[in-house]
């Protein structure tokens, strides 16, 4: 028996609803919230004290999200976009609002983030040390950048930018002012030598990095370029004068001008010059991390006696500035490729106090060969945290602990296995690591209990 089924129009007609919102505040996401029937409303874009005419586009049990029509009622705080294509680029998210003031938003969603997740008591709650910050410079602060390319045979155009507002559509875009000056320059004249060459069709997406050397184009491909589209790419990074790479399956590198890049970081001790190949992960806000990596090591306090304990490595970015004061060093890091870019930056600053170990730090630690007793630990765990990792904190016993977070939520849950082991949350900074986007990052210094 055939059966007919009708879409719930009660469904469609919630989901579509215009609704006329007063915003109260901005989440952890920096979306405006408003409170209609007893209902909370997300809405992208919006300010607190705006009213805005909206548009639901989720209706859920618990929340809704809205599409901001328009601002009845601008915020005080409200500017103009520097940027000509913010409305539709989906890179930046807050250039609506003055930089000063998103620096307070972040620091305010930091506190109420632990103050939610963080299951404190009162007394640490009371204890909840003031948040201060390492401020960036509002524009031209990013040294690294992937951009999308998007190839149209039908009209047998390309297009070079950031994929749009909650879109796969590739913004095309002519400069970026978020990105370094040396970088943003070079996507026009990039954009226009991809579009002539014969294998446009095989380009994939395009990477801006700047390096202590040259500013880099790396360009992923999808298959070897024939030698007249390589020489056309040679003479555009000679006009430039900027590093040229191809990017080929499986991470192998062909460098048709400029070598291996290196960024420099400044200790105490002495300057040190990280190398990375171009698709490792590097700090996209050089000076941030400068100040980031300084506060850490003055936060563990670390003595040339001390133990410490570097979990998720990476290239060394912590590891050999805090093995520069003359500490023995650890780092362990799960991906045995940066693993040997840590040992060769070490032995290049003649760090032997500096070792490093690959292992799956979502395992069973206590059976690793670095485990055991430690004075400090820093962590510099992904997204997801370090949850798994710290399950093992009470057997490493350090005096200090410094997590640096790009992600307050994972930050805050964490925190809870610190408090139960009896550590105190003594510093808790917000990184100004990407200005104009909703994004928070943070680092924290937790101290055992004597």
């Amino acid at each position: 028996m055939a059966q007919f089924f009708k879409e719930k129009p009660t469904r469609s007609v919630a989901k579509s609803q215009k609704l006329s919102l007063s915003i109260q505040s901005l989440d952890h996401l920096a979306q405006g919230v408003a409170q209609h029937q007893g209902k909370v409303v997300f809405v992208d874009g919006a300010l607190p004290g705006e009213n805005v005419q909206t548009q639901l586009t989720e209706n859920k049990k618990q929340f809704a999200k809205a599409k901001l029509l328009r601002i009845d009622t601008p915020s005080e705080q409200r500017i103009a976009p520097a940027c000509p294509h913010y409305q539709r680029c989906g890179g930046c998210n807050l250039q609506h609002l003055d930089h000063q003031q998103q620096a307070a938003h972040k620091r305010q969603a930091l506190k109420a983030l632990f103050s939610k997740l963080a299951q404190l008591t009162p007394a640490q709650q009371e204890a909840l040390p003031e948040i201060d910050e390492i401020l960036s410079a509002p524009w031209g602060y990013r040294r690294k950048a992937r951009l999308s390319s998007w190839y149209d045979r039908q009209q047998k155009q390309f297009t070079l930018g950031f994929r749009g507002r909650e879109s796969h559509k590739v913004v095309g875009i002519d400069a970026c002012p978020v990105l370094a000056p040396e970088l943003s320059g070079l996507i026009k004249p990039v954009a226009a030598c991809l579009a002539r060459l014969q294998s446009v069709a095989t380009i994939g997406h395009v990477e801006l990095i700047a390096t202590a050397q040259l500013p880099m184009v790396v360009i992923r491909v999808t298959q070897s370029l024939s030698a007249k589209d390589e020489a056309k790419l040679i003479e555009l990074a000679e006009r430039q004068n900027c590093a040229m790479v191809l990017e080929h399956a499986d991470e192998q590198w062909q460098y048709l001008r400029g070598e291996r890049p290196s960024y420099q970081l400044q200790t105490t001790a002495a300057p040190l010059s990280l190398r990375f190949n171009p698709g490792n992960f590097i700090q996209v806000n050089a000076g941030v991390n400068q100040h980031m990596v300084a506060r850490a090591v003055e936060w563990l306090a670390v003595s040339p006696t001390d133990k410490v304990l570097d979990l998720f490595c990476g290239m060394g970015n912590f590891s050999l500035a805090i093995a520069a004061g003359g500490a023995e060093v650890t780092g362990v890091e799960g991906v045995a490729n940066l693993v040997e870019l840590a040992k060769a930056n070490a032995d290049a600053a003649g760090l032997a106090n500096a070792t490093f170990y690959c292992s799956d730090l979502n395992g069973d630690l206590t059976r690793e060969p670095w485990f055991g007793k430690i004075d400090k630990l820093l962590l510099d765990p992904s997204r997801a945290g370090a949850f798994e990792a710290l399950a093992h904190l009470g057997k490493l016993s350090p005096e200090r602990v410094v997590y640096v977070s790009c992600n307050p939520v994972s930050l805050a849950r964490d925190s809870q296995q610190l408090f139960k082991l009896g550590y105190q949350l003594t510093q808790l900074t917000a990184l100004d690591m990407f200005p104009q986007t909703h994004h928070i990052e943070a680092m924290a210094l937790f101290v055992r209990h004597k």
